[in-house]
């Protein structure tokens, strides 16, 4: 919100000498964060100026210039010759003149010079190069504006050029504070000065005509239950002049707000909007159709708005129509076919209450935010419309020449009443841990706007004011009593942390298996889980059949509406996002959950209980059966090289064992045994897939990527990727594993080949080495992968390399061949393995 401080002196006193800085310090006392400080950036002299004679001159370029004798006054230098291309303007005219040494917005500094065959010693200068708007077609004529000042007279005084503005940042909760009125009062609550309420006004002076023009409210659709509209005003004025120019006074406020001056009409009803905080909106009145009704929209509708724009309506869109149809998105935008332009004499006034639901709904699904939805969905003081409505009236009569229509207008209005809040006495020393007296607490709500009433019983009873619809419970009445006496009075405490906390095993594990792929030289990379269906069936399938997805009903990206069953898709998106940036060598891990619904089963039809109401355990219950399984997975993504190409060294592109070392760096965090089986699946290369097995479960896979999923992904080259259920890998983990000592022994050797037939896996053989070899086994590793001329057609030598070690001596070579061969038979009986020959 940006306010111009000769504005805000109007409702509050605000010290002379107070600077901008200072009316900052002074809001963020209150809550309320600094931006930034406005001003128009014109500066030297620029004076008022009288054109004494005008001579057209034709150039060859085809452009016809004036030369102009302008007075600028004698302390200005008298006459001064100036050349100007604008053709606007005649003799007799008292325009802008900025002399040399003046700097306009740019900065573009004004200096004499030669130009077109004459030294011009100044410049006439336009409302866009003065910062008060876009209109540059030519210069600024100041009976456009009404105005008629002496020659020689400070034209940045006049014209409000020398006015300031402060911008602060307004929080969803505190939108009275999106007005003058709003930011006054807040000012008087931090420095003490009169704050002098723009909407207090009598109220025979904004008495409604008993008829005359018909207003309805027709909502057979509310949201949450909330009807659409509960406060319309109409006024009418007549005989107004569209062409009647905006006073600059008016004009520098709405430019240093941040808003463009467009006509009188539309001007005024934004200085109202900034002025009180209820927006208005105005339509031409002989325009209009029937009186106005305020309903939902139909199917098949559609609107033209203020921006010219077609918008497709949705049957949830609160509309203002007329006998014609619809004529505005309510609280957003005003339609075309209403507008009040050039030739309009009669306004109808519009200032209304709207569901902050319904409108910000209607803001976001046609991407049309608003100065006005922005109030709207925020909260409007619902006692405002009313002198809303009167004020934009009284300001058409004033500077448009309009006739007040005190017998045509219409009203709906819903009886305020505000259920007041109890406050114990006790609560807001206890909540915000600073001994305020009773008379502090009380004195703070009275300020700002509550009536307070001492019910007995140890509580005040505390009815909030109107503007303020944030105010609700006992909290948020402690809250504004913290503001108010000022947050530095709370001290600072750091809570005890309860005894017997910490981490979980699993939580410890976790981060375990993340920092050991950190520290083997990937990068962790969280993505958002928003995926397709197709991904879904790709990655998460063995042969890619169609699986559940949970589909979002407001998805962030209508092209990715389903919840991610795996992570390698996500990894896919940021590989891609690095390769197009240059980065070709990557080592990419994630940890995080994966959403796995059950096939047939409806996650959409729990109820979320209000926020304000903790639910029970069976409510906590019915909302945890309508969530689907959520384990948490890790996945891992390569590619590029593992070596970059240097001097003496050329480079070593990424390999599956690359993938399968990272798998063993997991399986180490984790304190398991991860063996690896020949596998299939739907988006990886055949024959270069494995199963992951912790015991006797698969746990993920790991693999090459097909080169046309890798393709799809915009990626080259070849990506292996890998993924683990690591909900399953720590489940198979157990218990913690307790270091063992080690033992001071030597340790034996010994290396068998074995034949085994071909389909039989390398991990299937080690595990039964495992089993066979007993205790003394302290490692086994496999070497060689042998089929060739010497093996059998059908079958494969595979070697290990085994280590024997005893804790308590050091061990002979026959023992450790007896536990080899113990080993052996029992690989025999399970595949019928043979001793290589």
């Amino acid at each position: 919100m940006r306010v111009p401080l000769s504005w805000l002196r109007e409702y509050v006193d605000v010290a002379p000498d107070a600077t901008p800085e200072d009316v900052l310090a002074s809001l963020v006392n209150v809550g309320f964060e600094e931006e930034d400080v406005h001003r128009f950036e014109v500066s030297g002299p620029v004076v008022v100026g009288q054109v004494l004679s005008l001579e057209p001159e034709p150039q060859s370029n085809g452009k016809t210039i004036n030369w102009c004798q302008v007075d600028v006054g004698e302390q200005g230098g008298g006459v001064r010759g100036i050349v100007c291309g604008a053709h606007n303007f005649g003799v007799g005219d008292k325009v802008v003149v900025t002399l040399p040494g003046a700097v306009l917005p740019g900065p573009f500094p004004i200096a004499a010079r030669k130009t077109y065959g004459h030294v011009s010693d100044g410049m006439i200068a336009s409302a866009r190069e003065l910062g008060l708007g876009d209109e540059h077609s030519g210069i600024l004529r100041l009976a456009d504006l009404g105005i008629d000042a002496p020659v020689g007279a400070d034209a940045i005084a006049l014209l409000g050029l020398d006015d300031v503005a402060v911008e602060i940042n307004v929080t969803p909760d505190r939108g009275y504070a999106l007005s003058l009125r709003g930011v006054a009062r807040e000012y008087a609550h931090a420095t003490g000065g009169a704050f002098r309420d723009p909407g207090d006004r009598p109220w025979h002076e904004l008495a409604q005509p008993e008829g005359g023009f018909p207003v309805a409210v027709v909502d057979d659709a509310p949201i949450r239950g909330k009807v659409g509209a509960t406060e319309f005003v109409a006024r009418v004025v007549r005989g107004v002049d569209a062409a009647a120019p905006t006073p600059p006074w008016m004009i520098a406020r709405l430019v240093l707000a941040g808003i463009r001056s467009i006509s009188v009409l539309v001007d005024i009803t934004n200085y109202v909007m900034l002025e009180l905080g209820n927006p208005i909106h105005g339509y031409d009145l002989d325009k209009l159709t029937d009186g106005i009704t305020v309903r939902r929209a139909r199917p098949g509708e559609k609107l033209v708005t203020l921006d010219d724009q077609v918008r497709e309506l949705h049957p949830e869109d609160l509309l203002i129509t007329d006998g014609s149809g619809p004529i505005g998105l309510a609280g957003v935008m005003g339609g075309a076919a209403t507008e009040m332009g050039p030739q309009t004499q009669n306004v109808l006034i519009e200032a209304a209450v709207f569901d902050p639901v319904t409108i910000a709904r209607t803001a976001r699904r046609h991407k049309l935010p608003s100065e006005a939805s922005r109030r709207f969905e925020r909260g409007v003081d619902p006692l405002i419309p009313f002198i809303a409505a009167r004020r934009v009236a009284d300001l058409m009569v004033e500077l448009a020449g309009g006739t007040l229509d005190v017998e045509v207008g219409g009203a709906l209005f819903a009886p305020y009443e505000r259920e007041s809040v109890a406050l114990p006495k006790p609560f807001v020393p206890g909540l915000i841990g600073v001994d305020y007296r009773d008379d502090e607490i009380t004195s703070a709500l009275e300020m700002v706007g509550c009536e307070v009433y001492d019910a007995g019983d140890g509580q005040w009873l505390v009815t909030p004011p109107s503007w303020r619809p944030d105010l609700t419970d006992t909290w948020t009445l402690a809250e504004e009593v913290a503001r108010i006496h000022g947050l530095d009075r709370v001290p600072s405490v750091l809570p005890t942390p309860p005894a017997g906390r910490g981490w979980t095993e699993n939580q410890k594990a976790r981060r375990r298996i993340a920092n050991a792929l950190a520290a083997a030289g990937f990068v962790e990379t969280p993505s958002f889980p928003f995926t397709t269906a197709a991904q879904n069936d790709l990655h998460s399938s063995a042969t890619g059949e169609h699986l559940p997805s949970v589909t979002l009903a407001n998805p962030l990206d209508g092209h990715a509406p389903a919840l991610r069953r795996s992570l390698v898709p996500g990894l896919l998106q940021v590989a891609h996002r690095n390769l197009s940036r240059g980065f070709t060598d990557l080592a990419l891990f994630e940890l995080g959950a994966v959403f796995l619904p059950e096939p047939g089963v409806d996650y959409g039809t729990a109820t979320v209980p209000p926020l304000a109401q903790r639910p029970d355990d069976a409510t906590l219950a019915a909302l945890d059966a309508a969530l689907p399984a959520q384990p948490r997975h890790a996945a891992l993504l390569l590619t590029g090289n593992r070596v970059a190409k240097q001097p003496g060294q050329v480079a070593e592109q990424v390999a599956l064992s690359d993938a399968l070392d990272a798998v063993r760096v997991i399986a180490a965090a984790a304190g398991v045994q991860i063996d690896v089986a020949q596998a299939q699946r739907a988006a990886l290369h055949p024959g270069r897939t494995g199963a992951l097995i912790a015991g006797d479960r698969e746990i993920g896979y790991v693999g090459e990527l097909l080169p046309g999923v890798a393709a799809d992904a915009d990626l080259g080259g070849r990506v292996y990727v890998a993924e683990l259920d690591l909900d399953a890998l720590l489940a198979a983990a157990g218990a913690p594993v307790a270091a063992a000592s080690l033992s001071t022994h030597t340790a034996a050797t010994q290396d068998v080949s074995l034949v085994v037939p071909i389909e039989v896996s390398a991990g299937q053989v080690r595990q039964a080495l495992v089993d066979g070899c007993g205790a003394l086994l302290e490692s086994v590793r496999l070497v060689d992968d042998y089929r060739g001329p010497g093996v059998a057609q059908g079958t494969k030598s595979l070697t290990f390399a085994l280590l024997f070690r005893a804790a308590d001596r050091t061990l002979t070579s026959a023992e450790a061949s007896q536990a080899k061969l113990q080993g052996v038979e029992v690989a025999a009986e399970r595949f019928g393995a043979k001793i290589r020959d």
